[in-house]
């Protein structure tokens, strides 16, 4: 069973600092111990790369593209799947969900993934399960 990385997930993994980085490396060593395919795409690759590199800099950026993303599955997104992440977004006209989460949530619809490493509560809104630790599903 696919799990979806999200930003939020692999930005707290990333950084020590963050208040919720030792349950998402809890869950995210669960998904990789039980091989469980880690899914994304290329637009939170993107985000991901600039959030780091903005707020942490470049070595945090270095240890994603050196330790993460080689457990990633990346799809790059179409325009097929942009188009439906754009309608997406109109449609929920809310301010705080953005063109990435839109296009996120049309993937993980597509590819019937359930669990999200992540954060964001959005996810949780359109009945995703957020991992949080060592003992999620």
């Amino acid at each position: 069973m696919s799990v979806f990385a999200d930003t939020s997930g692999l930005y707290a993994l990333l950084v020590g600092s963050d208040d919720d980085h030792s349950g998402v490396v809890g869950a995210f060593r669960s998904v990789v111990s039980q091989q469980r395919p880690l899914r994304t795409t290329s637009y939170v690759v993107v985000e991901t790369v600039a959030l780091l590199q903005h707020r942490v800099g470049l070595e945090a950026v270095r240890d994603f593209d050196d330790h993460v993303f080689p457990l990633l599955s990346v799809e790059w997104v179409s325009d097929d799947l942009h188009r439906r992440g754009m309608r997406r977004l109109s449609r929920e006209n809310r301010r705080r969900l953005s063109l990435v989460d839109c296009v996120s949530l049309e993937f993980m619809r597509q590819h019937a993934i359930e669990n999200v490493l992540g954060l964001d509560r959005h996810f949780k809104e359109a009945g995703f399960v957020l991992l949080r630790g060592t003992t999620d599903p």
